[in-house]
């Protein structure tokens, strides 16, 4: 029942986090008109003034520590673990090319660990990058009694200016996970952020996505005050939320060398038993591989 309150009293990440296991509703509906019913239009921020340019600047100066922040708040007892990942991403069993192959994998953006862990757990051929802007996150995922260095290696990393190939070599990865992520990042770093990534995958490699979607619930809750741009968001802590539509992640992704393969919006119905309310949640799940033609270098 704690779970089922977080989902309506705090806009945060965990929002999306449990509602992932709920029941799917109309899922991957490629064709459904995304636009807003006029009842739900009066729900979204209607004043165009947006957060001051000061206090803008003064968010994303602090973008690290209010991360860390959340996670000295909230430790390791936010998130649920992510035990759907592989039902969600059939990739992350089929993307081998023989059955011995060793994966590799990134998890970008890995928090306290809630996605490597069971897959570290379920596939013993596994190796599991592990990065976060939060040096807090990092120090947890490393103080997990599952973190073996021979199977995974965590560091703390700046997508938006730190080079991942300081940490991973280039071109070695198969797989990079972004999930709830790139949605932190402001919207002009988030081409670098993927650049970023481009350089240590594989050609073929593919990223597999999943974030918020444009016009899901969590967006209808912020006030107009919370405003920072189009479809742009602060919370009160301090952390910050985007949300996507399709057409605009893959204009991201195909313009930095990538070919999407899978990019749609998914639909869940979140409930919460002790208030008697229901809610749709939106995101996007995608697939995006690498082009073999792609230059890697800065």
């Amino acid at each position: 029942m704690e779970s089922e309150i977080k989902c309506f009293t705090s806009d945060h990440v965990s929002t999306e986090e449990q509602s992932i296991c709920d029941k799917p509703q109309d899922e991957i509906n490629s064709n459904l008109d995304m636009s807003l019913s006029q009842a739900e239009s009066h729900k979204l921020p209607i004043d165009k003034t947006l957060v001051s340019e000061f206090k803008q600047m003064k968010l994303e100066k602090e973008a690290q520590k209010n991360w860390d922040l959340f996670y000295k708040r909230n430790t390791t007892n936010f998130f649920k673990d992510r035990h759907w990942t592989t039902r969600e991403f059939e990739e992350l069993k089929s993307c081998r090319q023989f059955e011995s192959q060793r994966l590799v994998l990134l998890e970008a953006g890995c928090g306290v660990g809630n996605c490597i862990f069971p897959l570290l757990e379920e596939d013993r051929n596994i190796f599991i990058y592990a990065c976060d802007f939060s040096q807090r996150a990092v120090d947890f995922v490393k103080q997990h009694p599952l973190y073996c260095p021979e199977r995974c290696k965590a560091f703390r990393c700046d997508l938006t200016q730190d080079d991942l190939r300081g940490e991973v070599p280039p071109a070695s990865v198969d797989v990079v996970t972004l999930i709830f992520v790139l949605s932190a990042i402001h919207p002009e770093k988030m081409v670098r952020s993927l650049e970023n990534i481009l350089r240590v995958l594989k050609p073929g490699g593919c990223v597999l996505f999943r974030d918020y979607g444009l016009n899901d619930h969590a967006m209808q809750r912020f006030k107009a005050a919370n405003k920072l741009g189009q479809n742009f968001y602060v919370r009160q802590d301090g952390t910050r939320s985007f949300f996507f539509s399709k057409e605009l992640l893959a204009e991201l992704f195909e313009g930095r060398g990538f070919r999407s393969v899978a990019n749609d919006y998914v639909f869940r119905e979140t409930v919460n038993k002790k208030e008697g309310l229901c809610v749709q949640r939106v995101f996007l799940q995608s697939k995006f591989t690498k082009t073999h033609q792609t230059e890697t270098s800065p």
